[in-house]
């Protein structure tokens, strides 16, 4: 067996040991006493783990060295189930994206108001920019900017619901719908009608935004949509399969905007 594997086995074991227990990766970082990104990146088997932290593991985790290491070691049988494991699971932190229609909206707005005259931008390009808000934002602040939920489809990250979102917003009067020749293709691109609320944008989502537009909004359709499918988020996700955010906490450099490595583990 090589090292790779040995280590990627260790991080399921952990994994699957730390949901058990209904601990967030959060809260188990905490506990052991390193930086949430180090553990993400244990679990993943990508980065290795010496005997100290592998015993503080057990003792958060509470299992057994030998048994830990052994060929057969089961999570199941390991971790007895407590009547505080219920409340455990119930505190814990779960990232779960709840749609803010009307902070959307206002998301929307504000990237057709900076990007809507550029030639390059049309459904693609903007489903493409409402992703790298979302996911960067998740990434940076651990908080979701808009809520929406993305799916893997065929040609990238897809937000859901964004149909009725923006059937409400042209019967609204908010947003045009106009379709265009472009090359040798019709283009469907969006017109904003009214200006964004940005009252509904904090400053750090507004940042987060316009560094994606300035990095983003000039790319083409191909280019973006490739791009996008390099991103772990995606290549992580099965086909039609709702997209985790949380896998935006594995990404690894161009499109990481958070740098791990600078990070300093509490010792």
């Amino acid at each position: 067996m090589n090292i790779k594997l040995l280590q990627k086995q260790i991080g399921q074991r952990i994994a699957e040991l730390r949901k058990m227990k209904g601990l967030s990766q959060e809260d188990l970082a905490k506990n052991v006493k390193i930086s949430r990104p180090s553990l993400a990146q244990i679990e993943l088997g990508n980065r290795s783990i010496d005997v100290l932290e592998l015993q503080k593991l057990s003792q958060v985790l509470g299992f057994s060295l030998d048994d830990f290491m052994s060929k057969d070691f089961s999570a199941s049988q390991e971790v007895f189930v407590k009547e505080e494991k219920k409340a455990k699971k119930e505190e814990e932190r779960i990232s779960v994206p709840t749609l803010q229609v009307n902070k959307f909206k206002n998301v929307l707005l504000h990237i057709l108001e900076r990007c809507a005259g550029k030639p390059n931008v049309g459904e693609t390009v903007l489903y493409k920019l409402l992703y790298f808000a979302d996911f960067n934002y998740y990434e940076l602040y651990e908080e979701h900017l808009t809520g929406a939920k993305y799916r893997k489809l065929p040609f990238g990250p897809v937000p859901q619901k964004l149909d009725t979102i923006i059937n409400q917003m042209i019967e609204n009067g908010e947003i045009e719908r106009i379709k265009v020749p472009y090359f040798d293709k019709i283009q469907t691109r969006y017109i904003p009608l009214v200006s964004a609320d940005l009252k509904t944008i904090n400053g750090a989502e507004k940042e987060v935004i316009d560094k994606v537009i300035e990095q983003f909004s000039d790319w083409s359709a191909a280019a973006i949509s490739n791009y996008s499918h390099k991103d772990m988020p995606w290549l992580a996700s099965k086909e039609g399969e709702e997209i985790n955010y949380e896998l935006a906490f594995y990404r690894d450099a161009p499109f990481s905007v958070r740098n791990y490595g600078d990070e300093i583990e509490e010792q």
